[in-house]
């Protein structure tokens, strides 16, 4: 009996890169000759999904701006057994495709990571490295573990991934969700170098180093809240009850040694303080429970998603 091959589809998302998508699906078409190109027009102004329709890709539109927005549609629409996902603006490279789908697929993996290598400044500036070692050791901080690339936007998923994973991300910090989403669930993941280009001549980066960057640092926080409530209300609840102390040891000397509680408001403030540590920490407690049951639920209806045979 022949083994049937697992469906491909490559995925692109893209704006305003009509200078550089006609290469890029040559390119993964040359590389994966028999998967399905896809390319997601978040609502650009120029030709973008002109050229995309004319090199042979099956064209379609995200009116929502961000890159979060339009991997949820993406991942909503296409169906497939593994999916390629990379950025439309030829900084990837696509030959390193069949080598990213063959460890997945070998290893049943549910993703693997692109890991951006590059020798050239204009291709991935010196302020970019710096703030992802920075985020990636942010994550691994709160999570235990992390990739070497948590930015990286070129990734080959399992269909149970992209069919699990809620993405709640409108912009580019959706490759941190992704990440976290993969961690907390726990999912055979593994990592591939691949060089990383400059773009072509007429092609410019939509992303701004300080602006997403202090978004992708909020998004590992929320996540944080969301994903370990406990261990974020219980930081606050810590920090409280610490004040707290630190109030009342003065006033606790004071009363042992006359007797007396002269600074009264500030015996309340510090029974205040302790109170609301208690409250803080208990509902960190609560909403770990409700997070444990819907990860649980979460997980089932990963597990009822199958991987095709490797």
């Amino acid at each position: 009996m022949t083994k049937s091959l697992p469906k491909v589809a490559v995925v692109l998302p893209c704006y305003n890169e009509e200078h550089a998508i006609a290469q890029t699906i040559a390119a993964f078409r040359a590389a994966l000759p028999e998967a399905d190109i896809y390319v997601y027009d978040n609502n650009s102004s120029d030709r973008t999904s002109e050229v995309a329709a004319a090199a042979g890709a099956i064209v379609r539109f995200e009116t929502l701006r961000g890159k979060g927005n339009v991997v949820r549609r993406m991942f909503a629409d296409v169906d497939a057994d593994y999916y390629v996902m990379a950025d439309g603006d030829a900084t990837y490279d696509a030959s390193a495709a069949p080598r990213m789908v063959e460890r997945a697929v070998r290893d049943n993996l549910d993703m693997v990571v692109g890991c951006r290598k590059s020798e050239e400044q204009a291709a991935y500036r010196s302020g970019h490295r710096f703030g992802n070692r920075l985020l990636t050791s942010i994550l691994a901080s709160f999570f235990g573990r992390s990739f070497t690339d948590i930015l990286s936007g070129y990734r080959v998923f399992s269909r149970r991934f992209a069919k699990s994973f809620p993405a709640f991300s409108a912009g580019f910090e959706i490759e941190t969700e992704i990440s976290v989403h993969a961690l907390r669930m726990r999912m055979p993941v593994g990592e591939v170098d691949t060089p990383y280009f400059a773009r072509p001549e007429g092609s410019a980066s939509k992303l701004s180093t300080y602006r997403d960057g202090v978004r992708i640092l909020s998004t590992i926080l929320n996540l944080v809240r969301l994903e370990r409530p406990l261990f974020f209300f219980g930081v606050f609840g810590a920090l409280f009850a610490a004040v707290s102390l630190l109030l009342a040891i003065p006033l606790f000397i004071t009363y042992m040694e006359t007797g007396l509680v002269p600074r009264f408001p500030t015996a309340i403030l510090s029974a205040a303080l302790m109170i609301l540590a208690f409250l803080v920490a208990f509902t960190g407690l609560i909403l770990d429970t409700v997070v444990r049951g819907r990860r649980e639920a979460l997980r089932m209806h990963y597990l009822a998603l199958t991987l095709p045979p490797a």
